[in-house]
């Protein structure tokens, strides 16, 4: 296969201001595959970094602009909780309605490869709600007709929730320090994953551009991590 790195491509990144979207612009901004960045926030960030490879756009989700963007490589990494959100059909909105809406937008604009941040568990025909959203949510990206499509489904996430200005998870907070003691013990798809790691290796293999779908667990997202 040849060096991604040779290439140079265009992206675009919805979910910026998250966890793992955070470190996924770090990464597309260092990487000479990219020799351009679009960025869709619903609001101007504060500490997002000047860099002459980016080009940040405030837009609403529910009424994405058009013309969308020119775009080759597509990363969504959008996600909330119904906590947060406020309701199911809030969190919805944005873990399967914003999510499929860029897609959509971009596959128009003639993107090819998408890369998506899931979660362990997603399911279609799951009775849990969130492990649904995010089953149709990835039933809904393969029906768009990308050549390479890379969804990531990350176990328990590891990192800093504060430097995002996300409120505390407790729940997460607390099962990572009881999981803390036998994370050895676990199998590797079911380990807690630092955001690190994910952002890694969904660059990766957007990069690597397999046709297909193509489905990764915690295990899998750390093996091609650290190839990176």
């Amino acid at each position: 296969m040849a060096d991604p790195s040779t290439t140079s491509r265009t992206a675009l990144l919805a979910g910026a201001t998250g966890l793992i979207g955070r470190v996924v612009l770090k990464l597309l901004l260092e990487s000479p595959a990219y020799r351009h960045v679009t960025v869709l926030v619903r609001r101007p960030p504060t500490d997002l970094p000047a860099h002459p490879k980016l080009d940040l756009r405030v837009v609403d989700f529910t009424r994405l602009p058009e013309p969308f963007p020119g775009v080759d490589d597509v990363y969504i990494a959008l996600g909330t909780t119904i906590k947060v959100a406020g309701s199911q059909e809030a969190f919805r909105q944005v873990d399967h309605d914003h999510v499929v809406a860029v897609a959509k937008a971009a596959r128009g604009a003639g993107a090819t490869r998408l890369a998506v941040v899931s979660a362990l568990g997603a399911d279609a025909r799951s009775r849990v709600f969130y492990n649904r959203v995010k089953g149709e949510m990835e039933e809904a990206l393969a029906n768009l007709g990308y050549a390479s499509l890379v969804v990531a489904r990350p176990s328990l996430l590891a990192g800093d929730r504060a430097a995002t200005g996300q409120p505390p998870r407790l729940a997460e907070r607390f099962t990572l320090g009881l999981l803390a003691p036998f994370a050895r013990a676990l199998p590797n798809r079911l380990r807690p994953i630092d955001d690190a790691q994910v952002a890694r290796a969904l660059r990766r293999a957007c990069l690597e551009g397999r046709p297909g779908l193509r489905t990764l667990n915690s295990a899998e997202l750390q093996t091609l991590a650290a190839t990176v």
